[in-house]
């Protein structure tokens, strides 16, 4: 009975071998996958400038439009203690610095003592209507909570500072990096001197490029 027990031993241990290089091959297989990928399809590093967002009126617009250029980017609200104050500043910057080298970026936000209430249109009109504004004011987003636009999320996450009102303001480089950030109570002086040192980079690169 021996040589027939070693056989059935032999001939039950077969598919258990097929098994385990079939599966040894699969991991394999994965491993090398998974190792071509990381090679050849890194996911590309995002700025501020490679996200889409949408104007007031809801259409998909691409922030690659404003690279290359320094853009102070906002949080803005129609019925704050700082709207008339910073409305009237922000058109001041740009129109003292925009609109070749440098823009003013606007997001209403009602997340903030629900101080925008409107409509993205309404928004619009308003900031236009009452204060001249002659840069981007684009669809109200959240930007607190899961629900936040992924572009002023980046903002937030690359500056380790979250808005805790209205019009906080951001300044990003013209290759899309945060640079700096200001509370809404900052005088307009404060900023100035910063938004003029990026566009003198700016045109000095220019001018190496020539």
């Amino acid at each position: 009975m021996e040589p027939l027990t070693t056989t059935y031993s032999l001939k039950y241990s077969v598919p258990k071998a097929r098994v385990f290089i079939v599966f040894l091959s699969m991991v394999l297989c994965t491993t090398i996958l998974c190792l071509l990928q990381h090679r050849f399809f890194k996911p590309k590093i995002k700025d501020f400038y490679s996200f889409e967002v949408k104007d007031s009126r809801g259409r998909i617009v691409s922030l690659e439009k404003y690279r290359g250029k320094a853009t102070l980017v906002v949080n803005v609200a129609s019925y704050c203690q700082y709207t008339d104050k910073n409305y009237i500043a922000l058109q001041e910057l740009h129109r003292e610095f925009g609109p070749s080298h440098f823009t003013v970026l606007a997001f209403p936000c009602n997340q903030f003592g629900e101080s925008e209430p409107g409509s993205s249109q309404e928004i619009e009109s308003f900031a236009k209507g009452n204060y001249g504004v002659t840069f981007p004011v684009f669809h109200k987003i959240k930007i607190l909570g899961s629900e936040a636009d992924p572009a002023f999320r980046f903002l937030i996450d690359s500056s380790k500072k979250e808005p805790r009102w209205n019009f906080w303001k951001y300044l990003v480089s013209p290759e899309g990096k945060v640079v700096k950030f200001w509370r809404p109570e900052e005088p307009i002086q404060n900023i100035k001197p910063e938004v003029a040192s990026l566009i003198r980079q700016i045109i000095m690169k220019k001018r190496e490029d020539l």
